[in-house]
């Protein structure tokens, strides 16, 4: 064992509960063992996923949240005693293999955050609809909070009701008796999904959000009431001794109603400040709970919790360090933690363990590959949440998710073996083939790396000088960090692997090769735009690669995700940007996290960027741009313009089949297949779940 993280594989207790090391799993959307929206049911598909992980040295699994009510079927949780113990082989051996679980119990997504789909506004919105579809939505169970009238999150146009006295009453009730059920199976502990990100039990506690006049209101001790009465009930229901630990969030990082304070901002908290966690932190202690999973935020700071790439790694680490101080339970720390953070804030007697989720999913082997020292395997998570959690929000949509991602919730863009570990079996290639893979990108250096781990003669074929295509780019900003490792960790695995790579080779016809199967991954090319002074601008890819230098003040046309990363990138570097985008909402995209653009539009305003939303680009001048904007043309000046307008297929080596249940292959040629931006313009998830598709087929 290396002797770098030492301290990370020690063992320690939540209760009297033993854990072989510092390293726990927390729960994540779509992790569940149990699913208990529509239909309470044990999930298939997680046995391999955590027995893989318990495997490779996991020490305590927290599997995605249970809610103790259906608000999609009005069924209380622990009313099916089948799924638990469905549960019942994969709880045995996971035990079997040395780690421990805890099962997370909530609310589900009741309360202002309940995740209005875009489909369900219409209903939201008609109480005929309401009514009709009662026996199936059951709305008036899920839009409930402390107050009434509270703006939900996904849809600001429509307000909560008031949660009755006997309703919090039943989700008591709920989660003892569904604790209980755990503790019968074999479950090691609960975790109650409780003071934590802005959810149903944390909005009682949250002065912004909570007005009750009633025991559940008003004071420090009405407003934690909720929380303490379900410890109290869990342990009358299972024994003192039975381990419950806590989902808290140490601070609330809200400034108002969707406006959350980015790391380093000086801002009055309207939610729970760092004086009022220290109390409560110890007075949830002395309640009954064993252990605090933490980090910060509410889902009006919702970036915090699922920290994307433009937060700092160990972001919710001082925060919890501190409250360590006030309380005698372990503290566990969640958001983007890295081993080295950990080993020494856990060696200093500050935290005691570290949750690493997405990571987990990025690579089962993580912790084994930490044991044994050999961290550059380690394939980096980037917290892209193009697949875990690809829920997206602007003006006026509610929460958009295209309909694969929504199937595939909970998996991972980079891993796509993740909860799909039969579907992707790599097995050798029963008649191994030449191929020819073109385009040195992400797609492409996936591709080929499946291919040849499967026995086939694989040539890749860049025409540059690099590997990594437009992910270099995308790589190239000061907050890519864990971007910049993927494309080393790409790199170095296929040099590795048996492919011959061919850098500095411009493939201009698949006539010029000889092959089997052709992969085409050559990527995309920027879009045009017919506007006079547009070969003045410069592209976003000449900008990020360094080929071209902008002036002080520069205007971004384009306000998608790769505009607004540049003009942050921009502001971080002391220039002033602007941006100009043709919508009305930033990072107006289905795919997009809204952790993720959330976060973008707050830095935005945070580094006063100016916006003009509903603005076209009319003509670029000498010194300035004249814009189309919904108050008629108005010329702009700046030194600079930076074209961030979007990317087309670059089709040259092939003609796409119109017919497109034909997947990749192009114009009846089976030879010949095309994968990420070549075929469609889309992410990383496309990119390498193409590659994926591709390479356990041929």
């Amino acid at each position: 064992m290396s002797n770098r993280y030492e301290t990370l594989f020690t063992p320690f207790k939540i209760g009297n509960c033993e854990i072989r090391n510092r390293i726990v799993i927390p729960a994540m959307e779509g992790t569940n063992i149990i699913e208990n929206m529509f239909v309470t049911k044990y999930n298939e598909k997680a046995h391999d996923y955590y027995i893989e992980r318990a495997k490779n040295n996991v020490g305590l699994f927290i599997p995605g949240m249970i809610p103790v009510y259906s608000m999609m079927m009005g069924k209380w949780l622990h009313k099916n005693k089948k799924a638990f113990w469905q549960a019942d082989p994969l709880i045995r051996e996971i035990h079997h293999n040395g780690a421990k679980i805890f099962f997370q119990l909530g609310a589900g997504f009741a309360g202002r955050n309940y995740t209005l789909p875009a489909q369900m506004l219409k209903v939201a919105g008609s109480p005929v609809l309401k009514k009709l579809t009662n026996p199936l939505l059951h709305l008036n169970e899920m839009m409930v909070a402390p107050d009434d009238g509270l703006p939900m999150v996904w849809a600001p146009q429509f307000s909560t009701r008031a949660l009755t006295v006997e309703e919090i009453h039943a989700y008591v009730e709920g989660y003892a008796k569904s604790a209980k059920l755990c503790k019968e199976i074999g479950v090691d502990g609960v975790e109650v999904h409780a003071v934590h990100e802005g959810y149903l039990m944390d909005q009682f506690t949250l002065p912004y959000m909570n007005h009750r006049t009633d025991e559940y209101g008003g004071s420090f001790e009405n407003r934690y009431r909720f929380a303490v009465e379900v410890v109290k009930a869990i342990k009358k229901e299972c024994g003192n001794d039975y381990p419950v630990m806590l989902r808290y969030s140490v601070t609330s990082k809200a400034i108002d109603f969707k406006v959350g304070a980015v790391p380093g901002e000086e801002f009055t908290e309207i939610g729970r400040d760092l004086a009022e966690s220290e109390k409560a932190a110890k007075y949830l202690q002395d309640a009954g709970y064993d252990a605090l999973n933490c980090d910060n935020g509410t889902y009006d700071s919702w970036y915090w919790a699922h920290p994307p790439v433009y937060m700092p790694l160990n972001c919710n680490l001082e925060e919890a360090e501190h409250i360590s101080r006030f309380v005698d339970i372990p503290i566990i720390v969640a958001g983007r933690m890295q081993p080295d953070a950990a080993e020494k804030s856990i060696q200093e007697g500050k935290i005691d363990a570290v949750a690493i989720g997405r990571q987990m999913l990025c690579d089962g082997k993580y912790i084994t590959k930490l044991k044994e020292g050999r961290e550059e395997d380690i394939r980096p998570c980037i917290s892209c949440h193009n697949a875990c959690l690809p829920v997206a929000y602007f003006k006026n949509s509610g929460a958009v998710m295209d309909t694969a991602d929504a199937a595939t919730q909970g998996h991972c863009a980079l891993n796509p073996r993740a909860f799909e570990e039969k579907k992707y079996k790599l097995v050798k290639a029963k008649f191994p083939k030449k191929i020819a893979v073109i385009g040195g990108g992400i797609a492409g250096m996936q591709a080929a790396i499946l291919l040849s781990e499967r026995g086939h003669q694989v040539d890749l074929y860049e025409k540059t000088d690099a590997l990594g295509g437009v992910f270099i780019a995308a790589a190239a900003p000061s907050f890519k960090e864990k971007d910049k490792e993927l494309l080393a960790w790409y790199r170095r695995k296929l040099e590795a692997s048996s492919v011959s790579v061919h850098l500095n080779t411009e493939v201009h016809s698949l006539k010029d090769l000889s092959a089997d199967k052709y992969v085409i991954a050559v990527g995309a090319k920027p879009r045009k735009l017919p506007v006079p002074g547009f070969e003045k601008g410069i592209e976003a890819i000449e900008y990020l690669n360094g080929i071209k230098e902008p002036g002080q003040k520069v205007a971004v046309i384009g306000g998608g995700l790769t505009g607004c990363e540049i003009a942050y990138d921009l502001a971080l570097k002391g220039r002033e940007p602007m941006i100009v985008e043709m919508t009305d909402d930033l990072v107006k995209a289905v795919g997009i996290c809204a952790a993720n653009s959330e976060c973008l539009r707050d830095l935005v305003r945070f580094h006063k960027i100016p916006v003009y939303l509903e603005s076209t680009l009319k003509e670029i001048r000498d010194g300035s741009i004249l814009i189309s904007t919904v108050n008629g043309d108005q010329e702009i000046a700046c030194d600079s313009v930076i074209l961030s307008v979007g990317y087309t297929p670059d089709q040259s080596l092939y003609r796409p089949n119109t017919d497109t249940k034909k997947g990749g292959k192009t114009d009846g040629d089976t030879s010949i297949h095309v994968l990420g931006d070549a075929q469609a313009v889309g992410n990383l998830k496309k990119a390498i779940w193409g590659a994926y598709d591709l390479g356990v087929r041929l």
